[in-house]
């Protein structure tokens, strides 16, 4: 091939769907908008592998040895509330928990802050005390703070105080728990029958890698796990089922009919159906998200700690899990568990014969019509030297008197002798 050859000239890409590509590069929106298979997710499905794999691990060292800081609903204590504003203005946390280890002789669990303005409060959570010290702390704290109701009343009573046994959290949790596995169970059978058994497999999978992830969020943060954790923990597995699904029906459109095709493999078409579903996904996961990042932000800038940043925390992670799963590890291992099977090996050997055959009857063309520099000038030169010698002697044009005559044209012999 002639070494200057143009970019147009040179021959197309052809992508990883066995489709050629288009010259030309084009921008990332571009690519996530049309959605043609130009990221190649399940191709490098081993580089996902080694990542999530080293999340998982790190998630379930924390959960295995470090464990979770449990709220009070679970280990069960003493929990006291009081307004957080007196006549002197508004009372600190770092000022309760003087007054606690002053009249106790020990540190409260947790002291925070929750609402704002004359309608805040300050909770006191600790390990069960028994009723003569709630009794004392309770005036101590009156006694030394003055705290105000947003009325303006000031006395023992506006402080409260309430007890909460371990055993109502070990009762949540022990429904959580079976509520989980009824809803794999269901979903188990419901992917089985709508899709296939392989795809149940990969939707569980990624489903559980949401679970551990999620779950070693709070144990590496320390995040308190209270029952709206563990309600906003089962909401999440809806979410992550449901872009799942998204992708598995993409995928079962474009595989269908596929063992009698040779266009692509099964890792070439659900890895177009992930492009294709790409950008739906990451939409769906920006709208869920935003209203979440809003409950954060209220629960914890407005209204301080409480069910609503409890829920919003387990809901951002969950989320963010369930969306990177659907697309980085739940189509990979569905093509890996297809690729046992030994009709989609031969389908896949199929397609690479093809394209090798189309290969080399392309090289083949190209090596036919692939001439250099000097020998297209040498051909073209001897097609004008042979024009040249074909039009150096005209032939004679017969006369029109010899036509009528019967006259036969000059130059050849008639065997009669001129006169």
């Amino acid at each position: 091939m002639s070494t200057n050859e143009t970019p147009a000239e040179k021959k197309p890409a052809v992508s990883a769907t066995g489709d050629v590509a288009v010259a030309g590069k084009h921008s990332v929106f571009e690519r996530l908008y049309t959605g043609t298979g130009a990221f190649d997710i399940v191709g490098k499905r081993k580089r996902w592998y080694v990542i999530f794999g080293i999340l998982m691990l790190i998630c379930l060292g924390s959960v295995i040895f470090r464990g979770f800081n449990l709220g009070i609903d679970f280990e069960g204590g003493t929990k006291i509330s009081m307004p957080a504003v007196s006549a002197t203005g508004e009372i600190a946390p770092e000022r309760v928990e003087e007054v606690f280890k002053q009249t106790l002789d020990r540190e409260a669990s947790a002291v925070q802050r929750v609402g704002t303005g004359a309608n805040s409060s300050i909770q006191i959570k600790s390990e069960a005390l028994s009723i003569p010290d709630v009794t004392k702390l309770k005036q101590a704290l009156f006694d030394q703070l003055k705290p105000q109701s947003p009325t303006g009343q000031s006395s023992p009573a506006q402080i409260s105080d309430s007890a909460v046994s371990g055993t109502w959290g070990g009762e949540i949790s022990q429904q959580a728990l079976i509520a989980l596995i009824v809803f794999l169970v269901l979903v188990t059978i419901f992917l089985a029958l709508y899709f296939e058994k392989w795809m149940a497999v990969a939707a569980l999978a990624a489903l559980i890698h949401d679970v551990i992830f999620t779950a070693g969020v709070y144990s590496i943060v320390g995040f308190e796990v209270t029952p709206a954790t563990v309600i906003g923990f089962l909401t999440i597995l809806g979410f992550s089922l449901y872009d799942t699904v998204v992708v598995f029906d993409k995928v079962k459109e474009n595989t269908r009919g596929l063992l009698g095709l040779t266009r692509r493999t099964y890792g070439e078409a659900a890895n177009l159906a992930v492009n294709q579903t790409l950008m739906r996904s990451i939409n769906t996961s920006l709208i869920a998200l935003l209203p979440v990042i809003g409950l954060l932000v209220v629960g914890v800038g407005l209204l301080g700690v409480g069910t609503l940043q409890d829920l919003a925390l387990v809901q951002l992670a969950g989320m963010l899990a369930g969306v990177l799963s659907s697309i980085y590890l739940a189509t990979p291992i569905l093509v890996d568990l297809k690729m046992t099977e030994p009709k989609f090996k031969e389908q896949a050997k199929r397609v690479h014969l093809r394209r090798a055959n189309l290969a080399r009857r392309q090289e083949s063309a190209a090596a036919e019509t692939d001439l250099s520099d000097d020998d297209a000038l040498d051909a073209e030169l001897r097609r004008e030297r042979a024009y040249a010698v074909a039009t150096s002697v005209p032939a004679r044009t017969p006369k029109a008197t010899d036509a009528r005559r019967g006259a036969k044209p000059a130059g050849k012999p008639t065997g009669k002798k001129r006169r």
